[in-house]
């Protein structure tokens, strides 16, 4: 997907057409309630469109619809050829749509154009087709039984799912619920953020347009106690998946042990150390990494590197590189494709990642906010109790920790309560795979910034999340039960003994 020029990004914003209701069981309708909300456009703080407001009762017609859909088996008994068909065309669709959607992405959320076109995306329809084309190639199992026994086991489609999104990539956490959620046959409700709903509702439209039967996907933007909650807590929701902030996702924890028991999938923060030895080969290569793990979506990602934790022999050579390679990370207007950082997500958030910078000690480049832009920032911290090594900042922070050891390092990346991700860099393959395997953390690259690619199960430990993981084979195990068919198949020649 190649880059246009930032006129003919503007041209697409100037015609675009908004979505601005909820889709359910097929088509756009307002709240019932009649309600709407206002999305902004971090960039300038101009309103992009009034939104529907969804509540309670628009959460139970959509259940109502998506359960039809599941029982009579439009989507969740189809042939498995016939739903990667639908799949692979909704896919084609998107595909045509590309620029459409890219600055669709980057006017609500504030996110670079140039973010949205290489990364969200592009990884949006991979990762989509790739979840289509396992439909057909997932294998049941059969267990080894006695002669006069077969026993199946076999994975059905959990049923209504709830799929509640968070801000900062609202196309890909879209992209890497709906793939195998759909894939497996499930019927689906989502609930896109507030300060992100429109490709959301526009992607549903595209799905819709595709063939995808209607009340299998419904999309009801609103707040979290007028949507998300009423989603935690519905009686026919057979499971949630949620990406999001630690705080919220233990909600829902409580919601479906005050309801029905359903399953709970949680994606939650992470504050992500990089380990840099002293015997790290070239350092010029790693600040890159660094700086591309720290500010890449203005830092407002659960898997970024927050936290350097650095040999005391390398420091001073790693820094110089890292501001290097930081000043390249420009702020500007966010339809600009040479624009490397867009602005923060809301005005709300901004105020949040401000109120941090005032607590830094030692900021050694950057620390410019204004007008919902911060500057890629690096703080040197005087040790690793310090509120900004602890707290999930989500914005375009580095906080830098000296060590004079692996263990201590390891140590100190431990020390939290997330488990998300984490990186280490050393030329020493011992000392790479011992500590790789000592980190707690869901993803651990080496030498490398990363979360890995589609074909690795992503997800966390400790306050992370738990209950599944995306990406993956591993994403369509959440979206499925399995079952075991034992079949008796002994006469009265020959008894069976079990």
């Amino acid at each position: 997907m190649d880059l246009l020029t930032k006129d003919e990004y503007q041209a697409i914003a100037a015609t675009l057409e908004f979505p601005t209701e909820a889709f359910i069981d097929g088509g756009f309708r307002p709240a019932k309630s009649g309600q709407t909300f206002v999305s902004i456009n971090p960039a300038t703080g101009k309103q992009l469109a009034a939104i529907a407001s969804c509540g309670a009762d628009d959460v139970d017609l959509a259940v109502e619809k998506a359960r039809e859909a599941f029982d009579d088996g439009r989507w969740s008994r189809l042939h498995p050829t016939a739903r990667k068909d639908v799949l692979i065309q909704f896919t084609k669709l998107l595909s045509r749509q590309c620029h459409e959607l890219a600055v669709l992405e980057s006017l609500d959320s504030g996110k670079t154009i140039y973010d949205c076109v290489t990364v969200d995306i592009a990884e949006t329809i991979h990762c989509l087709k790739w979840h289509a084309e396992a439909i057909d190639k997932i294998y049941d199992q059969v267990s080894p039984a006695s002669d006069d026994h077969i026993a199946m086991l076999v994975r059905e489609p959990i049923g209504v799912v709830g799929l509640v999104l968070p801000w900062n990539f609202p196309l890909l956490m879209l992209a890497w619920k709906i793939g195998p959620a759909l894939a497996a046959g499930c019927s689906v409700i989502v609930k896109p953020a507030m300060e992100t709903s429109l490709t959301a509702l526009r992607v549903a439209e595209l799905a819709s347009e595709a063939g995808l039967p209607r009340g299998v996907l419904n999309v009801l933007p609103g707040d979290g106690p007028a949507v998300g909650e009423p989603i935690g807590r519905h009686m026919d929701i057979d499971l949630v998946s949620f990406t999001g902030s630690t705080a919220t996702g233990k909600r829902f924890l409580t919601y479906a042990a005050e309801s029905n028991a359903k399953e709970i999938v949680l994606e939650m923060g992470g504050k992500n150390p990089a380990i840099v030895m002293d015997d790290a080969e070239n350092l010029d290569r790693v600040a890159q990494h660094i700086v591309q793990g720290a500010f890449w979506n203005m830092g407002q990602n659960c898997s970024a590197t927050s936290r350097l934790l650095v040999h005391k022999d390398i420091k001073a050579d790693l820094l110089t590189r890292i501001c290097h390679h930081a000043q390249k990370w420009n702020i500007g207007d966010p339809l600009d494709p040479d624009t490397r950082l867009g602005a923060l997500v809301s005005r709300a958030h901004f105020d949040k990642v401000c109120g941090y910078l005032d607590q830094a000690d030692s900021i050694i480049m950057g620390g410019t906010a204004k007008d919902g832009f911060i500057d890629a920032t690096v703080v040197e911290l005087p040790d690793h109790d310090h509120l900004l090594a602890r707290d999930e900042i989500f914005g375009p922070v580095l906080s830098v920790i000296e060590v004079s050891s692996l263990d201590q390092a390891i140590a100190m990346a431990n020390d939290t309560h997330y488990g998300l991700c984490a990186a280490l860099f050393t030329a020493n393959v011992k000392r790479a795979l011992r500590g790789a395997r000592q980190l707690r953390a869901g993803t651990v690259t080496v030498n490398a910034y990363g979360e890995g690619d589609i074909t690795t199960p992503f997800g966390g430990m400790k306050q992370s999340g738990f209950g599944g993981r995306d990406n993956g084979i591993h994403a369509h195990d959440q979206y499925t039960q399995l079952k075991t068919i034992w079949v008796d198949l002994a006469d009265d020649a020959h008894e069976a003994v079990v």
